[in-house]
């Protein structure tokens, strides 16, 4: 599941309101690189394609390929303003550390600790 704040749905609006297409929607992801080992992604997009997921985040609707949903699960976007100007913030549980730039994380990634099984004829 992924949230938004009232802030961050606010400006996802504005920004959409802004857009070509008023009705496309909202995509969040992830790419790899950055500070960290992974950076987020958000665009406004006109196409589900196979495997995403859809929510609806206070009216806004949010896709996110089922495949990135475990680095992103239960992310809540925020956004705020201050003197420097606005931007975004991304409160992610999956994160075990985070940049300072506040934009790319990084994540432990599970290993399977079982040996393989043998196949046997």
């Amino acid at each position: 599941m992924i949230q938004l704040s009232p802030a961050a749905a606010s400006e996802v609006r504005r920004l959409q309101s802004k857009h070509p297409n008023p009705t496309a929607f909202f995509r969040l992801g992830v790419v790899p690189g950055s500070c960290a080992d992974l950076a987020y992604k958000m665009e406004f997009d006109e196409v589900v394609r196979a495997g995403d997921l859809v929510y609806d985040c206070d009216g806004i609707r949010v896709v996110i390929d089922s495949q990135q949903l475990s680095t992103i699960d239960n992310l809540t976007l925020d956004y705020s303003e201050d003197l420097m100007g606005g931007g975004f913030r991304f409160h992610n549980p999956q994160a075990a550390q985070t940049c300072s730039c506040g934009n790319s994380f990084f994540i432990h990634k599970t290993i399977d600790t079982e040996p393989p099984k043998s196949i046997q004829s």
